[in-house]
């Protein structure tokens, strides 16, 4: 297999054609190797040709339109300028207009399939201009010289281009310093630029403009035009130790090479294999001897990165910093790329594969490991981690098993502890559980042995970044227009809504929505345990409760900010969830003058909405009699909006019920106004139904259009 050195340079005018044409000369003269010298400097077009003394009439453009035609019968040689001094030409293009035709596509069927079995070294003048076909070109290099000169803007530009290579994932172990000029009287000293630069310098060449310009006009290679001179000595010496030091060569490697040899290991491993960018689970498992080399690599890796950023005693409050952050990451990034190529005994070729893998030790180090496809993927809606083992998502309503999986149980407690310690939260064995939330607003509830007893448990319900529109809930169908009519007059009314649903039923999203109905001109309060609502009024207060500390001290409830809220002159009150005795609390403060309040509760019917209710306002220690509570109930809350996630993943608003006051002694008299009846399923597992009115009408209506709010007499007409 041909070893292919590529040279570059970002500064024009350093020497890198004249250096690349007497390398390969010599290489081939003086090492006795078969040498392809590739010109894909599309700058200087022609000035290898002219330097070797040739005119090709054919170039890599041309063989390109082959390759894409799929011609089969042609002979590479017609390609091939074969010169005097031993080394064989490729030109890149023969005129500027055929550059934008390069394809980099191609660019490893011609470096490697076509050249590499005929060649020992091809030697590749890459430009000075980053793009997509020098990318292409770097993909397939063996060992990448930087030609610079000795000057503070040459030194400057090969900075910023390293950090571009590091950017892209070439490790710095595939780099090295060629500094032409070495000598120049108003140069600075090879030490100088040596400590500038985080690559080693493997080659000085010494400056003789008079013997260099005497060979390039003759069309002759200096190392042959005069070989006895300090140019073409460095040059022939640099040569030499290109061949003997092999240890500069970077082994290419595909993603295929770092798989386990048997197959049938691959098709038992319950880890994860890449292929062209993507992972794939392959789910059955394994005995622990054969074990997915891609899974050692990245533990090797995970390894390394962890002894050198000393990132067992990193202040985990570092994350909470979005610039520390950024810089830790940056940091990391450049040193996963060197690790890569390191551990896996060579640089892999593809692009997609490299960036992959970095992404994903970088992530299992100082992101959320696994969890970070599956939060930035707008379609998931929960994501459930059972165990390093087992991560399930919702989406469209639905459970689904993944085949992301974590190193060890002990990555998810860290990745727990990264989640809340930038909170302020802590979790350990005296402390088993804790909510929290993501700095996107995605909340998060974990708990960890003793309390799990199947490993870590992680529990996040995303937060979606768009708010919705009524509109969209009923484009979606969770809803119908005769509906959305309808709460929007309660909201402007001011009704005292309650919307309650079970797990996952789209409580907080129609409460959300709602709220969009309320008046700019109104100052709204919110209060909730873990902040979800998304309001669109900018007089909009939001209080969240707090845990207690470590000690137990310092906790602030939700019927704490009630109370204090009744002080802070609000026109609307929404809790996020009524959960326990601040229910009393709601209820009074809508009997006094706060009325258009709103709020959620976890109920699997508007019945059990009021049986929820009377055991929440007992539990404020309030010895009311069932009659009283009830009462209390009916003549503060107007509207009941049930809402439920249907056997087919949709989440629906199923009724609609007014509460109409006392039936009789304790039995809350509830009318439905709207409801969704289901009528079947069809052959795909979906819910069939519409929405329909009952036909009774609110015993508000009356209030309604004293307000100056009309609604239609057909609304409430019962569909046929």
């Amino acid at each position: 297999m041909a070893k292919r050195i590529v040279l570059f340079s970002t500064k024009g005018g350093v020497g890198k054609s004249l250096i690349a044409t007497n390398l390969a000369v010599s290489m081939s003269k003086n090492q006795m190797k078969r040498v392809c010298l590739v010109d894909f400097d599309l700058q200087a077009i022609g000035d290898m040709a002219r330097m070797l003394n040739i005119n090709p009439q054919r170039a890599i453009v041309d063989l390109m339109g082959i390759l894409k035609r799929q011609v089969a019968n042609f002979k590479l040689e017609d390609f091939l300028v074969h010169t005097e001094f031993g080394v064989d030409l490729l030109a890149g293009v023969l005129k500027p207009q055929q550059s934008p035709h390069l394809d980099p596509l191609y660019i490893k069927d011609i470096l490697g399939d076509l050249l590499d079995k005929n060649y020992d070294y091809i030697i590749i003048d890459a430009g000075k201009n980053f793009s997509e076909v020098f990318l292409a070109i770097l993909n397939q290099a063996n060992l990448i010289l930087l030609v610079i000169t000795p000057d503070i803007l040459s030194v400057y530009q090969t900075k910023w281009t390293l950090d571009t290579l590091q950017f892209l994932q070439f490790p710095l172990s595939m780099v090295k310093i060629v500094l032409n000029r070495a000598e120049s009287a108003a140069s600075i000293g090879w030490q100088e630029v040596s400590a500038a630069l985080p690559c080693d310098i493997i080659a000085r060449i010494p400056s003789e403009g008079k013997v260099v310009g005497l060979a390039v006009n003759q069309g002759i290679p200096v190392v042959i035009n005069n070989p006895r001179a300090k140019v073409s000595q460095a040059i022939i010496k640099f040569a030499e130790y290109l061949e003997i030091t092999q240890n500069l060569f970077v082994e290419i490697k595909e993603i295929d090479q770092l798989r386990p040899k048997e197959a049938a290991i691959a098709e038992k491993s319950g880890e994860f294999w890449l292929k062209e960018g993507l992972v794939e689970p392959l789910q059955e498992y394994i005995p622990t001897e054969e074990v997915d080399e891609i899974l050692l690599l990245k533990r090797r890796i995970h390894k390394r990165l962890i002894d050198e950023l000393n990132l067992k005693r990193l202040d985990l409050k570092v994350f909470s910093n979005l610039k520390k952050t950024k810089e830790l990451k940056d940091r990391a990034e450049i040193m996963i790329s060197n690790f890569l190529a390191e551990e896996s005994g060579g640089f892999i070729s593809s692009p997609e594969v490299r960036k992959k893998l970095v992404k994903e030790i970088l992530d299992e180090a100082l992101g959320l490991g696994p969890l970070e496809d599956l939060l930035a993927d707008p379609t998931i809606t929960d994501i459930m981690v059972n165990n390093k083992d087992e991560v399930y998502i919702e989406r469209n309503g639905k459970l689904e098993l993944t085949s992301k999986k974590f190193i060890s149980n002990e990555q998810v407690k860290v990745i727990i502890e990264r989640i809340i310690a930038p909170i302020g939260r802590r979790i350990d064995e005296s402390v088993p559980m804790v909510d929290a939330r993501l700095p996107d607003g995605s909340r998060v509830n974990a708990i960890i042995p003793p309390l799990s007893l199947t490993g870590p448990t992680l529990t996040i319900r995303k937060f979606r970044k768009e708010k919705f529109k009524c509109e969209e809930l009923v484009k979606i169908n969770t809803l119908s227009v005769e509906m959305a009519e309808f709460l929007k007059a309660c909201v402007l009314a001011r009704k005292n809504i309650i919307i309650s649903g079970g797990t996952g039923s789209g409580k907080t999203t129609v409460l959300n929505v709602l709220s969009e109905f309320i008046p700019d001109s109104e100052r709204i309060v919110t209060i909730e345990d873990a902040a979800e609502l998304k309001l669109h009024q900018e007089h909009w207060v939001r209080l969240e409760s707090r845990p207690p500390n470590i000690e137990g001290k310092g906790a602030i409830t939700v019927r704490d900010l009630f109370r204090n809220t009744l002080r802070m002159r609000p026109d609307r009150i929404i809790i996020g969830e009524c959960r326990g005795v601040e229910t009393l609390d709601m209820l009074q403060a809508m009997n006094t003058g706060h009325d258009g309040s709103m709020t959620t509760i976890h109920a699997n019917s508007t019945h059990d909405v009021l049986v929820r209710l009377d055991s929440m306002i007992l539990m404020s220690g309030v010895e009311l009699p069932i009659r009283a509570i009830r009462e209390m109930v009916a003549s503060t809350i107007d509207l009941i909006v049930h809402t439920a996630r249907l056997s087919d993943g949709t989440r629906k608003i199923v009724q609609i019920t007014e509460l109409a006051g006392i039936r009789d002694e304790i039995n809350v008299n509830l009318q439905d106004i709207f409801i969704f009846r289901q009528t079947g399923i069809d052959n795909k597992g979906n819910i069939l139904g519409n929405f329909r009115a009952t036909g009774y009408k609110p015993s508000f209506l009356e209030d309604l259009r004293i307000k100056g709010i009309f609604l239609p007499d057909n609304l409430f007409t019962p569909s046929p």
